[in-house]
């Protein structure tokens, strides 16, 4: 099975691959952005309180990279 593949049937039914939410975390395979997916779709399946938690652990990894990105650029530009 392809990654590609594997990752769309584990978001069709992530709960059939990970026995927690949390689990989804500590999976090597996928980056940060494709367990945010899987997440989001375990949590509209399930509507689980502690999916919205582990959610935001993931998009608090990418709040700092934004917030680095419109510093920078506001630096350029002064």
């Amino acid at each position: 099975m392809t990654k590609k593949k594997l990752l769309e049937d584990i978001r069709r039914n992530p709960s059939r691959f990970y026995r927690t939410p949390g689990d989804v975390l500590r999976d090597r395979r996928f980056g940060d952005e494709d367990k945010l997916d899987i997440l989001r779709a375990w949590q509209s399946e399930s509507g689980l309180p502690e999916i919205t938690g582990l959610i935001a652990e993931l998009e608090s990894r990418f709040a700092p990279t934004e917030i680095q990105r419109n510093r920078e650029t506001n630096h350029v530009c002064r």
